[in-house]
């Protein structure tokens, strides 16, 4: 009896053990996705293809340009889609030859001449000199009014708002833009950075064909281990308009961006993700699980 209760001591302990591992082992090989649109609102084309990559294919969070001339209509689109979640893309930057737009505030120190924003951060050897705001004696004061009125409005119009991110590295150039951007994301309470995530090289621009394309990212797919995962891309159509958009750039802005949109809804990508189990999450869902 006394030898029957040693062992009955060692293998309960032992059996509760092997019960719990498989969840345990199930919850650390999880392999989570965020795919992430960014620029919505900049144009007609990329408010279409940020949907569609939603409705018909991986996309769980797009990142939207309160400021761009196309935001009325992405902000009817996201209360249409309330599934899909939306960050705020702050914006400094206009920075396409044949579309401008500018603040949504009187802000003279980060404004040219005619009331657009400059068009990059850095200096750019192709563009005129002085297209860039680092060029100019910027004040951090109209920096964070027109931040601030890009946030509140997107939080009046958007739906379903759940973290802030920088278009064209905007809060990079200068440890006072990032601290500013840190402090309005704690107000706000919409972060700003995604800890822990991987970048997945899923798309190769240089890949001169839509099947070459395709083999890279389901091959990228295929590659991918545990873990938290993110791939930021640009989705639009080849339209008329977004030819126009990028005509002036030395390679097929339209086509490229076409076959993001096009492999962000490919079936034989999907069904690579399906097979593999790889989890689709937003930003949200992100940020809920870390509460």
């Amino acid at each position: 009896m006394r030898r029957l209760s040693r062992v009955f001591r060692l293998v309960v302990p032992c059996a509760v053990l092997f019960l719990l591992s498989p969840v345990v082992h199930s919850q650390d090989a999880s392999i989570r996705l965020i795919i992430r649109g960014d620029d919505m609102g900049f144009s007609h084309s990329a408010n279409l293809a940020a949907i569609k990559a939603y409705k018909d294919g991986i996309m769980r969070s797009v990142e939207v340009i309160v400021p761009g001339p196309w935001f009325p209509e992405a902000g009817r689109m996201l209360r249409e889609n309330p599934g899909l979640d939306a960050g705020v893309h702050l914006d400094l930057t206009s920075e396409w030859q044949n579309l401008k737009w500018g603040p949504l505030t009187h802000v003279p120190s980060i404004s040219t001449s005619e009331g657009k924003f400059y068009a990059t951060i850095w200096p750019d050897k192709d563009l005129p000199p002085h297209s860039d705001l680092r060029s100019v004696a910027w004040d951090l004061a109209d920096v964070e009014k027109e931040l601030r009125a890009q946030i509140e409005l997107a939080k009046k119009e958007l739906p379903n708002l759940t973290h802030l991110s920088e278009h064209m590295g905007c809060l990079n150039d200068d440890p006072r833009l990032r601290s500013l951007g840190k402090r309005l994301a704690q107000e706000y309470g919409l972060p700003l950075e995604l800890e822990g995530a991987r970048d997945l090289p899923a798309f190769n621009p240089s890949d001169n064909n839509y099947a070459a394309k395709q083999g890279t990212m389901i091959a990228a797919l295929e590659k991918m281990g545990p873990g938290l995962w993110l791939v930021i891309e640009h989705p639009a159509l080849d339209s008329p308009e977004m030819r126009a958009v990028g005509n002036g750039h030395d390679w097929n802005i339209a086509q490229e961006r076409e076959d993001i949109t096009r492999l962000l809804t490919d079936e034989r990508v999907k069904q690579v993700i399906a097979r593999r189990h790889i989890q689709l999450i937003s930003y949200g869902d992100y940020y809920r699980k870390q509460r």
